[in-house]
């Protein structure tokens, strides 16, 4: 029995996916192993229904816990609110309530350099990375207040150091850490933590930025000093469990740069 049985996390972008080696390429399904380990109710959002359940059967099996795949999507054009209170409604029906939420989804036209940048591409990294954090907070907020729970946000180095090729996703992940900037501050006082993580870790869509764009691989993405990526569960879902953790409530509001091996840098 791990300490949060009986709790509830959501995880958007939380499909299973795999490297070319075979081994869990995926942060979102990193992170809700690590929760599962500590026997967490888990719902886990995202676009590819198969990734869903991919995961879903692995971490019923594998760990005991109850897990709830559902199919979302905040994108331009859709009812975006109505979208976030579909998830939550489902969450409350499945398990009675939300402690902790982490807005991992991200989708975006990496390696397009800003002169080239359409439309479309923008408002794909900012529909499903800030806007999806903005309605999901939103219709969390109640639940979180009862449980006095934890908010959890990705945001990256390519905002942080201005990566090439990656203006729409470095805005997209400026915003969000804005946001909980924000949040951190008018949520505090109803014991509501929340905190944001710029990780680096060897995942399939960063295996696959690599051969798509490789002169935009060469100038963004650098090995941590410790000589190895990020791993996304023992790693960065570790991270997101303590995070959840009581001990950690003084943390919030902090950004925390997590590399390699190198642990936590608020």
């Amino acid at each position: 029995m791990g300490f949060l049985t009986g709790k509830t996390v959501i995880v958007t972008g939380g499909g299973r996916a795999v490297l070319s080696d075979g081994r869990c390429g995926s942060i979102g399904y990193g992170i809700a192993t690590a929760y599962a380990k500590e026997g967490a109710n888990i719902v886990i959002t995202g676009r590819n229904v198969k990734k869903l359940e991919d995961a879903k059967e692995e971490l019923e099996r594998l760990y005991g816990v109850k897990v709830l795949p559902v199919q979302a999507d905040i994108s331009a054009g859709a009812d975006n609110e109505a979208v976030a209170a579909s998830v939550v409604k489902q969450t409350i029906d499945a398990f009675g309530r939300i402690d902790v939420l982490i807005n991992n989804a991200q989708a975006s036209a990496s390696g397009v350099t800003l002169a080239d940048h359409t439309v479309e591409q923008f408002d794909l990294a900012m529909y499903s990375g800030l806007y999806a954090v903005f309605h999901y907070m939103k219709a969390c907020y109640p639940y979180l207040k009862e449980t006095k729970g934890s908010v959890i946000n990705f945001a990256s180095g390519a905002g942080l150091f201005g990566n090439f090729g990656q203006s729409a996703y470095a805005a997209a992940k400026e915003g969000i850490r804005g946001i909980s900037r924000v949040a951190a501050t008018e949520w505090g006082p109803d014991g509501i933590n929340v905190n944001v993580i710029c990780p680096i870790a060897w995942t399939a869509q960063l295996e696959q930025f690599e051969k798509a764009y490789p002169e935009a691989f060469k100038q963004n993405v650098k090995m941590p000093p410790m000589g190895h990526y990020g791993d996304p569960e023992l790693e960065i879902g570790r991270v997101c469990v303590q995070l959840a953790s009581p001990d950690f409530k003084y943390l919030s509001g902090e950004t925390l740069t997590l590399e390699g091996g190198m642990g936590l840098r608020p």
